[in-house]
């Protein structure tokens, strides 16, 4: 199976590459830029273990053709609804896994949430119900994610109208070997992607011990 990371190049998406392709899975990277796809996967490559999957670079357009079923769009929130827009024609029979937070400008430690709600109810309006948006992995640390040979140290909630899309993200995440949660309808998202900026702002505090915290769900 092929997963298409668009934004693959930064903190998120190269750490989501990274573990993805140390799972197993081949990486099709996207870019505006094909040979700045190509080089960071490359960079990206010589990271891996021995007999994990591909990363390969591609422009956006050939990024997309190649998942198989996943795309996942991990681009700075004032690239999101350009990205959408480029690739919306592209998404037919895919699911789009959303991990865009709409952090305030100049300050990460508050939301910029749009009109919507969240980015992930954005990208589902705009692309209409053909394509089912599933937001996910938004609390969990780029660094954590690029540290291979470290667990990631959270769980992640899933969310989406689509509930067998959901389930299918589900299943795909905890390839990973962490555990994932169903947290409901796209909605949520407004309650998921708003929890990235308070970790944030736990993480960068002095008055913590901690840098990279995620959250985590307790059972009874």
């Amino acid at each position: 199976m092929t997963i298409t990371i668009l934004g693959g190049s930064g903190p998120m998406g190269s750490g989501l590459a990274l573990r993805f392709a140390s799972a197993g899975f081949s990486i099709a990277i996207g870019s505006r830029d094909a040979a700045r796809a190509t080089e960071a996967a490359r960079e990206l490559a010589a990271r891996l273990p021995s007999g994990a999957g591909r990363i390969e670079g591609f422009e956006t357009p050939e990024a997309v053709k190649r998942a198989t079923e996943f795309v996942i769009l991990s681009v700075p929130y004032e690239a999101h609804a350009a990205t959408l827009a480029t690739i919306k024609d592209q998404l037919a029979g895919k699911i789009l896994i959303d991990v865009v937070v709409p952090l305030s400008p100049g300050d990460p430690k508050r939301v910029a949430m749009p009109p919507e709600g969240s980015a992930t109810e954005a990208a589902q309006a705009y692309l209409g119900p053909a394509v089912p948006v599933i937001g996910a992995l938004h609390n969990v640390s780029a660094h954590v994610l690029n540290a291979l040979g470290t667990t990631i140290n959270c769980d992640v909630l899933v969310v989406g109208d689509s509930l067998e899309a959901r389930q299918k993200v589900i299943a795909l995440i905890e390839r990973l070997g962490v555990k994932a949660y169903n947290a409901g309808a796209a909605e949520s998202a407004r309650c998921v992607e708003a929890i990235t900026a308070i970790l944030i702002r736990l993480n960068i505090s002095k008055t913590t011990a901690f840098k990279h915290a995620g959250i985590r769900i307790w059972p009874e």
